[in-house]
This record gives C-alpha cells, sequence and structure tokens, in this order.
C-alpha cells in the first residue's frame, strides 16, 4: 500500500479531522474573516468618498482662489493706470509751473537788463561829457565854462549816434 492506496482506517481519520477543520473554519473564522473584509470594503468606500468630497472642496477653493486672483490682477492694473495718469497730470502741472517760472525770469531779467543798460548808457554817456569836455579843454588849452552848451553839443552827437544805430542793425 502506498501513498495512492491509503488505509480505509487512514481515511476515515483525514475525513473527520478535515471535517473538524472546516467546520471551524466554516463556523469561526470564514465569518470572522468576511466581518473584517466588509469592514475593510466600507473604511475603503469611505475613504474613496471623503477624498473625492475633499477634491470637489479643493476644486471649489482652487476656483474662489484664481476668481480673487484675476480680481486682484484687475484691481492692480486700475490702481497702476490710476498712478500713471496722476503721474502724467503731475508731470504737466509741474512743467506749466516751471514754463510759468520760466517766463517770469526770463521777463524780470530782461527788465532788469534794460534797466541796467539804461544806467550804464547814461554812466557812460557821463564819462564820454567829461573826457570830451576834457580832451577839448586840452585842445584849447582852457577851460570850457559854457557847461550848457557843452552839454548840447554833446547831446547832439548822442542823438545822430542813436539815429544811425538802427540803420547800421
Amino acid at each position: 500500500m502506498g501513498p495512492l492506496e491509503p488505509k480505509v482506517n487512514d481515511l476515515i481519520i483525514a475525513a473527520i479531522c478535515f471535517a473538524v477543520v472546516f467546520f471551524t473554519f466554516a463556523r469561526f473564522l470564514v465569518p470572522r474573516i468576511t466581518k473584517v473584509l466588509e469592514a475593510r470594503q466600507d473604511a475603503i468606500e469611505g475613504t474613496i468618498e471623503r477624498s473625492e468630497a475633499v477634491y470637489a472642496q479643493a476644486r471649489q477653493i482652487q476656483a474662489e482662489y484664481q476668481a480673487e486672483l484675476s480680481e486682484a490682477r484687475h484691481e492692480a492694473a486700475r490702481i497702476r493706470q490710476t498712478a500713471a495718469e496722476e503721474g502724467t497730470l503731475l508731470i504737466q502741472q509741474v512743467r506749466t509751473e516751471g514754463q510759468r517760472q520760466r517766463d517770469e525770469l526770463v521777463a524780470s531779467a530782461t527788465a532788469q537788463l534794460e534797466a541796467d543798460r539804461i544806467v550804464a548808457a547814461a554812466a557812460l554817456r557821463e564819462d564820454v561829457f567829461k573826457l570830451a569836455k576834457d580832451l577839448a579843454e586840452r585842445i584849447l588849452g582852457e577851460p570850457i565854462v559854457d557847461e550848457r552848451r557843452a552839454r548840447e553839443i554833446t547831446d547832439d552827437f548822442f542823438a545822430e549816434l542813436d539815429a544811425d544805430a538802427p540803420t547800421k542793425a
């Protein structure tokens, strides 16, 4: 008798042992294993449902964030545009004020130059009169006593110079 031809007693003992083990497994272990597997399945499905809910919530938060970011960009562009307009207006105002001040300075300087020219011309004429009088006294060898006549001659000379000046210019 070999392993392929077992004894009947061995077969009966093996069948009884198999039935005891099968009954134990079927009665005690399989329901527990089934319960654990069902609990795991519920936990996995619950986790999937929760993760889908969290994913949907994350998508909603991302959409809100994108909307707020877009709004902030528009607000920043509006602020930049307003600042550029205000800057242009300020530059224009400063430029206008600078032009006005420059015109005032030029007018003031022109008036001052004209006044200085008149004073210088009067002083120069007086100096020329004195030099001409001194030269005439040296040439004549005697002092000129008729001051009024000497002034008339000098004024006539300057009047001729003034009349010739515009034609030469």
